[in-house]
């Protein structure tokens, strides 16, 4: 309970700050909504592409939010219209392959893709990269 207490507390007071400071274009009331505006974005990629979770943080106006991205995306496993493969670390390495139904999961839906995927790692991870911030031109 006490926890649960602490993570509304601490949403409520970044979503204030965040306001107060003019950081974000998105209130964020409670994770869960943060999560509905990240899988917004993920659902934007690109087939053949590949995000990163501080970027897709960095557009939803909440820079130091990327491990929430994270979360997102370990939430998102059971719903089928979310690409989750396709969100790695900001270098490219499959960190939430073990949040797959099999550690070699995300690798094979990305190879599908048609990337290229060496020790965990997407190869030539610039020429895949795709930043919201700059496809979907932040108004």
């Amino acid at each position: 309970m006490k926890a649960i207490f602490l993570m509304a507390f601490f949403c409520l007071l970044f979503s204030l700050i965040s306001l107060i400071l003019g950081y974000s274009k998105y209130l964020l009331l409670n994770h869960s909504d943060f999560f509905l505006y990240v899988y917004d974005v993920v659902k934007l990629i690109p087939k053949g592409r590949v995000s990163s979770y501080g970027s897709i943080a960095a557009y939803l106006g909440s820079k130091q939010s990327s491990r929430m991205v994270g979360w997102a995306m370990n939430a998102s496993h059971k719903l089928q219209e979310i690409p989750a493969h396709r969100v790695v670390n900001r270098n490219g390495m499959l960190t939430g392959k073990d949040h797959f139904d099999t550690p070699d999961r995300m690798q094979q839906l990305l190879e599908g893709e048609g990337l290229v995927v060496t020790n965990n790692q997407i190869q030539h991870f610039q020429d895949y990269f795709w930043d919201p911030s700059i496809e979907l031109k932040i108004p």
